[in-house]
């Protein structure tokens, strides 16, 4: 299978994904009991001026012309306007985005630094006390809930030991960098404010690192698994017996055998760092697209809900047709045997 063919399969993929994610997305959002014109016009708000928002919102009309009209503007790259900010949703999104993917790639980082060393003394010290070590640290990565664990290291590593911030980008005496990324690390390098750099990686550690945490077992299991396999090769026991150093067998040759059926896993963890942001973005009051869809489920702001998951539902296929094609030009021989 080649790139193009690839591209042109993932690219239906991709329509029938953002199809079904419209469509679930939309009829529980409407299922969900309250009125936003209410919530909008507020407690004591005559019903004439209830009902005058609700025609300005369409919500007067029947579900199934709502739907057909979100979609005919979804269709003009049009997410519709948010009912909570009265802004674009997509402009919301874009605004929003940045401190979400910095907040993944930062997390995806310190999962992959951490738990490939993990996965590969994991193998080479299979049922040792190490082994037994990193599997217990994988199965508790796995089963610890985001948000128990973003409460717990805030309770000690802020309110406690008051060594890092327990909230929020920057400190709120400091002025964001000039935009450019949307990355505040990347834009306070650009700009040459090192004052903001460091302030704002000081804020970055503690989510990044509970966001981190739970994935970083998938990826030490994931390569404990892949290493395991790669050591009981022949050319394993070949090269063992022709003197090389244990060291080298194992950095040189089975480490970059096992990373390739890796890939998939390890790429598509940047996917489910996106989603599992909302719940560490909540905690620590980081203000990206997760605190963003929050407060608009809080306010049965239907645009912003919707919009926030077909791009993030974009972004997941995206990731996977990336990986795809990183898996494809390291090991052609995928794209042979699905010619085959």
């Amino acid at each position: 299978m080649s790139f193009w063919s690839l591209i042109r399969q993932r690219s239906w993929g991709l329509i029938l994904v953002v199809a079904g994610v419209c469509v679930i997305t939309f009829i529980i959002s409407h299922l969900i009991p309250g009125d936003p014109a209410r919530l909008l016009a507020g407690d004591r708000a005559s019903d004439e001026i209830v009902q005058h928002i609700r025609q300005q919102l369409g919500l007067d009309l029947p579900l199934w012309q709502q739907f057909i009209r979100y979609v005919e503007q979804l269709l003009h790259g049009d997410l519709g306007v948010s009912i909570r900010t009265g802004r674009p949703v997509l402009e919301d999104l874009k605004n929003f985005f940045p401190a979400t993917l910095e907040l993944a790639f930062c997390a995806l980082l310190i999962a992959l630094v951490v738990g490939v060393p993990l996965g590969v003394l994991s193998a080479v010290y299979k049922n040792r006390w190490l082994d037994h070590l990193v599997r217990l640290l994988a199965l508790t990565g796995i089963s610890t809930p985001a948000f128990w664990l973003g409460l717990g290291v805030i309770v000690l590593f802020y309110g406690k030991l008051n060594l890092l911030p327990g909230g929020g980008r920057l400190d709120d005496w400091l002025d964001p960098p000039a935009r450019v990324t949307g990355f505040y690390l990347i834009d306070s390098l650009l700009s040459g404010d090192l004052d903001v750099f460091f302030n704002a990686l000081t804020h970055l550690i503690l989510p990044a690192a509970t966001l981190a945490f739970v994935h970083l077992g998938i990826v030490a299991r994931q390569i404990r698994s892949a290493m395991l396999e790669q050591l009981s090769e022949d050319y394993v026991r070949t090269a063992l017996a022709s003197g090389l150093s244990k060291f080298t067998i194992v950095v040189r040759y089975a480490l970059p055998n096992a990373l390739i059926p890796s890939v998939t896993v390890l790429g598509l963890a940047l996917g489910d760092l996106l989603y599992g942001a909302v719940l560490t973005e909540t905690v620590f009051a980081w203000p990206g697209m997760g605190a963003y869809v929050v407060s608009s489920i809080q306010a049965l702001d239907f645009p912003a809900v919707m919009g926030f998951a077909i791009v993030v539902s974009f972004a997941y296929v995206l990731v996977n047709l990336f990986v795809d094609l990183l898996y494809l030009w390291i090991d052609p021989r995928m794209g042979r045997g699905a010619e085959k």
